[in-house]
């Protein structure tokens, strides 16, 4: 398994004036969906950073998201070491199979694969 990238997401009420700010450092907008935005850099795309307000299928807004090209193998490995599960592997309806696991100092992570 391996990893595609790291996006810390940040919770504020605030997207769309985050995006307005980070504008300003060169950012520009690569997602949207209302309640969260991603942000990358035009230079470097994989530097991105995220603003959720809340996560409109999930329990709980995660701290990080981290992309891999196997989200199967990943669950199932993290499952066999006993992690905490906080949301299921879920297909969701803007393209990524993802899931929510807490790491062992409480942050909560999204592992996600695109379909």
């Amino acid at each position: 398994m391996h990893v595609r990238r790291v996006v810390p997401t940040l919770h504020s009420p605030a997207p769309r004036e985050n995006s307005e700010f980070y504008g300003a450092l060169g950012f520009e907008e690569v997602m949207n969906h209302g309640w969260i935005v991603t942000l990358a850099s035009a230079e470097n795309p994989a530097a991105q950073i995220s603003f959720m307000s809340e996560d409109r299928t999930a329990p709980v807004t995660p701290d990080l998201s981290i992309e891999v090209d196997d989200v199967d193998a990943a669950y199932t490995a993290l499952r066999e070491r006993g992690a905490q599960i906080v949301h299921p592997l879920t297909d969701e309806e803007w393209g990524v199979r993802r899931f929510f696991v807490r790491d062992p100092g409480g942050r909560v992570v999204n592992v996600l694969g695109h379909l």
